[in-house]
């Protein structure tokens, strides 16, 4: 099974926002950087089942960017379980319910993201960047997996 992890694009400064941080949106730059990144998803041809969200305000608006792009808004789910505290025992919940799936995205935080991918691989410090994608192999009956690559958001928002 091929796991993509999404970080959510460019959002308001943690420290300008005044509201609820699960609020916290993209900015404009962030909604334009992932906008090019989700055309270079289309040409890449992800062969992606679903695109599975966490439910804050700034990985939402990425994963609908992308879905557009890619004409999956009807694969577009939220999954409160890819909120802030992520990892591999979510990931283990989250994967039975895609049993026939080949490709999933997941569009979430850090550190959630870099951890549970280390995790995943056995170790090895992983670093998601903001609008960064990473792709895992995963032997989904011991999550287990490779780390196939992971794309700067630079390389992907040309």
């Amino acid at each position: 099974m091929k796991l993509y992890f999404l970080r959510h694009g460019l959002a308001a400064e943690r420290e300008e926002w005044s509201g609820d941080d699960a609020a916290r949106p993209l900015t404009d730059e962030g909604k334009a950087r992932m906008a090019r990144a989700a055309a270079v998803f289309a040409k890449l041809e992800l062969g992606l089942d679903a695109i599975i969200t966490s439910p804050l305000v700034r990985a939402v608006q990425t994963a609908e960017i992308v879905a557009r792009e890619l004409k999956m808004q009807n694969q577009l789910v939220t999954d409160e379980r890819l909120a802030p505290g992520f990892d591999a025992d979510a990931l283990a919940k989250i994967l039975p319910a895609y049993p026939k799936a080949a490709a999933l995205m997941f569009v979430g935080h850090e550190p959630d993201f870099s951890e549970t991918i280390s995790y995943l691989i056995g170790g090895g410090r992983v670093v998601c960047k903001k609008g960064g994608l990473a792709l895992v192999e995963l032997n989904a009956t011991n999550l287990k997996g490779e780390l196939v690559w992971l794309v700067p958001p630079k390389a992907l928002a040309l």
